[in-house]
């Protein structure tokens, strides 16, 4: 997209925001608040992000994985284990309304500078620590990875084939939440503090975000205590809302009420199935969703998969073609949506949230130097 044409301004315009995290949540956190035109300084040990390895590829010698979350900041390095860069990380704290830290639950308070020993000295600020599994209870201070987290609070247990093991999602989906759910909680106690003139501590734990995923599994089972399984592409509670194979390709149908199944039915020359027993309701159609799934097959088996979904959707059905992400990237509703950002040098994801009047801005490609705030 032509970044040109877009305003260097944004909602959190004056923001300073200092970054000290690294790998995933907290730098997404970084970012994203970045996006949305605040000032961040990012701050990293003289050995570089972690994320800078993790490749390949690698464009001089810096990963691709560092790229995607370190747009919108400037850098500098600082020891923060050394008396001169403990000074120089409390003079920017007296400058940021923000700081985001992700170091392990009492490196910064070894060092002096943690958040119980600098909320007098800089009431305003806002602390944003990211951590595994928060500062105390039975897990308290351990250090939290996404798969490790993925794989205790459930959610590889209910991702995979049906007749398969569990299995992380292919995204690092509880690192992700968690640098979103950080930005929640930033966004909300600079509210608070507009009222009482006070910073205070966000707590955002990846063992939290991962539990907090776990719908509808989890209220299935508060209600009937059933253990949820996993169900491949399948919902657990809607059929059917699945991938299901057409003639040419495969096309998930997320057929989520009985109009949908109707207009489904009819468009498919399957409108018998709408007035058989097992498949009236969504209840039963979920009760039988295999003899279900085999007679739908048998139908589309004659349609092509693209073009059927296209007409689908224009009739109210939610229907998609598996697309890979090379295709989903090029797409031209990604391209519509500003969803690729280009700077010299740098290539990566829009901001997903818009704004009507002080939209994303991106001003800043990673690795771009600087040593104090605006």
């Amino acid at each position: 997209m032509d970044t040109t044409t877009i305003p260097t301004t944004g909602a959190l315009q004056g923001l300073r925001v200092l970054d000290l995290s690294r790998i995933l949540g907290g730098p997404l956190c970084g970012q994203i608040l970045g996006d949305h035109g605040a000032d961040v300084l990012k701050v990293e040990p003289p050995s570089g992000d972690d994320t800078r390895a993790w490749g390949p590829p690698f464009k001089d010698g810096v990963a691709s994985y560092y790229h995607g979350l370190n747009r919108n900041k400037r850098l500098q390095f600082l020891d923060l284990s050394s008396a001169p860069g403990q000074e120089k990380l409390l003079a920017l704290m007296a400058q940021a309304d923000v700081l985001i830290e992700n170091f392990k639950i009492g490196t910064m308070e070894k060092w002096g500078v943690g958040y119980a020993q600098m909320r007098e000295r800089f009431p305003r600020l806002v602390w944003c620590r990211v951590s595994g599994f928060g500062e105390d209870g039975p897990l308290g201070a351990w250090p939290g990875y996404d798969a490790a987290i993925q794989a205790m609070t459930g959610l590889m247990s209910v991702n995979g084939e049906r007749d398969g093991g569990p299995l992380r999602v292919g995204l690092p989906v509880v690192d992700m939440v968690t640098g979103m759910n950080a930005v929640i909680g930033v966004m909300m106690a600079l509210h608070e503090r507009q009222r009482s003139g006070l910073g205070q501590l966000v707590d955002a734990a990846l063992y939290d975000s991962g539990i907090s995923l776990l719908h509808p599994h989890a209220a299935n089972w508060f209600m009937d205590g059933k253990t949820p399984q996993r169900s491949g592409n399948a919902h657990p509670n809607i059929a059917p809302y699945d991938v299901l194979q057409t003639g040419t390709i495969p096309v998930f149908f997320a057929v989520g009420n009985d109009r949908q199944f109707r207009l489904l039915c009819a468009h498919i020359g399957c409108a018998a199935l709408v007035q058989d027993a097992r498949f009236a309701t969504a209840g039963q159609r979920s009760v039988h969703r295999d003899a279900l799934k085999a007679l739908l097959e048998q139908a589309l088996a004659g349609f092509d998969g693209d073009r059927l979904a296209t007409e689908l959707m224009e009739i109210g059905v939610p229907a998609a073609p598996v697309q890979a992400v090379d295709a989903a990237l090029d797409h031209p509703h990604t391209l519509h949506r500003g969803l690729r950002v280009e700077l010299p040098g740098y290539q990566g994801v829009g901001a997903p949230v818009k704004l009507s009047r002080t939209p994303a801005s991106y001003r800043h490609a990673p690795l771009t130097r600087g040593d104090d705030f605006a």
